[in-house]
Parts: C-alpha cells; structure tokens; sequence
C-alpha cells in the first residue's frame, strides 16, 4: 500500500533518501557533482514528501520558495528497485498539490542532462523546457523545466 507524508528536511527517512541520492548523482555526474551539490542544501527546506510502499520509505521529493510566485522542485528521488511504477510522478503532483494551496502559480525545476529518467518524468507530468534560471545559467549540463499550475 502506497501513503505519501508531507513533512520537513529533518524527517529521517527523507534524509537517508537524500544520502542514495547524492550517491547516485555522485557516479552519474562525475566531476561536475560538486558544483551541483552545492545548491542542493537541505537543512532549511520546510516542504518536504516521502512516499512509503508497504511502510518502507522509497521515495521523496521537496519544494523551496523561488520567488513570490514560484517554487522549485528540489530532491526528487525514486529507488531504483521501484522505478517504472508512476511512484515518482505521484511525488511530483504531491508536491504541485501543496505549492497550490501555498497560493504558488509555477513550479520550475533543474535536472542533468544525464539523468534521461527525470527528463522523460518531467516532460510526462507537463514541464516545458526554459532558458537554464539563477545559478544554471549557462550550464550546458543543465536542463530547466517549469509548469504553471492551475489552481
């Protein structure tokens, strides 16, 4: 049985997520990992979703204030043994659902361009490709998406 918690960045199955994702990130994005690592601080993020299957926790995502209207999309992680499942498109319209009832309009969000997984997710759950934002800018293997969220 699936269950979603909204909870915080200090809930400690999101951050043993969090510890597989960095590692995961670590082998995929080779050197470039510690630039991107560094705009992935989670000490303050106070929206924060963990999915649950059968009690285990197999998944999380976050959302952080961008600007007045805007969250982004932060930590969106899946374990690998339970991918292809629709688990994380079920993180990501949790965390919509939530920025909607915080009166946010847009989500926008950064991925790799070698993580095909996310790309495809994205595309799938109606995020555009933008010009790369904020600290992405000009980043060649960053891709930045946004929707609009209708209330």
């Amino acid at each position: 049985m699936l269950k979603i918690i909204r909870t915080d960045s200090t809930n400690p199955d999101f951050l043993q997520l969090v510890d597989e994702l960095n590692a995961a990130l670590a082998i995929r994005d080779g050197a470039d990992y510690t630039f991107y690592a560094q705009f992935n601080k989670i000490d303050k993020i106070q929206y924060v979703v963990v999915i649950y299957n059968s009690g285990k926790p197999v998944g999380c995502g976050a959302i952080k204030a961008y600007d007045e209207v805007t969250m982004e999309v932060k930590r969106m992680f899946v374990r690998q043994e339970v991918r292809g499942q629709g688990l994380g498109y079920a993180v990501l319209g949790a965390l919509e659902l939530w920025a909607r009832e915080l009166n946010y309009n847009r989500c926008v969000l950064e991925t790799g361009k070698k993580q095909p997984e996310a790309i495809s997710l994205y595309k799938k759950a109606g995020y555009q490709t933008i010009p790369n934002y904020g600290q992405y800018a000009g980043v060649d293997n960053s891709i930045c998406f946004e929707k609009k969220l209708l209330k």
